[in-house]
């Protein structure tokens, strides 16, 4: 079985996470690091992610694995979580701008405030918190189990905007449709915490532990 490492930077939910990856990943090794030495022996790398893109990027930068992580995601499956799928494209606008990893190309962009005219306007909040669904565009072995718009746990103010829709894989609504999980080959990103998803997001993660990184 395949090892998983999931990188340390400060900036995630890590005990969590770390403990739902191994009820699902059976006899796998999950190694929580910052350790580049110990994350490049891992055939499965999961980058989490709390809190804002401009400081994130600091940090991966200052344990010098923003370089890590691109060269990683050419050669392992890596599943970016909430922060951690935001920084896997080119820029975010929160706390004033910062160019992020640019593994998709797309921005992320903060969630336009609701104005009086728009439908349902008293439950568009920013941020999104709380249970969405997540409706798939199209099959694909990751949401193997997991039914159409299945509920998933969601904490954030901005969101994913890619350049293109070849990379989007589930489609959620909060005011308006933004994209809730991306793909490419060896990478798979999702703005909701699987960890904190009961059901749906136990088999979203048992189904990426044995994710070949086929997009």
């Amino acid at each position: 079985m395949a090892s998983i490492g999931i990188i340390d930077y400060g900036m995630g939910n890590l005990h969590s996470l770390s403990k739902a990856i191994s009820r699902v990943s059976a006899e796998d090794r999950v190694e929580v690091t910052y350790d580049p030495d110990k994350l490049v022996r891992a055939e499965h790398l999961v980058l989490p992610g709390v809190g804002g893109a401009k400081h994130c990027m600091q940090e991966l930068q200052r344990l010098e694995l923003d370089a890590f992580v691109r060269e990683a995601a050419g050669r392992v499956p890596i599943l970016g979580v909430c922060l951690g799928m935001q920084i896997m494209l080119e820029h975010s606008d929160e706390n004033g701008g910062a160019d992020t990893l640019g593994l998709f190309e797309g921005t992320v962009e903060a969630f336009p405030e609701p104005g009086p005219q728009d439908e349902g306007a008293d439950r568009f909040k920013v941020p999104h918190m709380g249970w969405n669904q997540v409706r798939h565009t199209r099959a694909h072995p990751l949401l193997e189990g997991v039914s159409e718009d299945a509920w998933f746990y969601f904490v954030h103010s901005y969101r994913a905007r890619p350049v293109h829709d070849a990379d989007v894989l589930g489609v959620t609504r909060h005011g308006l449709d933004f994209a809730s999980v991306l793909i490419k080959p060896n990478i798979f990103a999702v703005q909701f915490h699987p960890e904190k998803s009961q059901g749906a997001g136990m088999t979203l993660l048992a189904n990426f532990v044995h994710w070949d990184g086929q997009a």
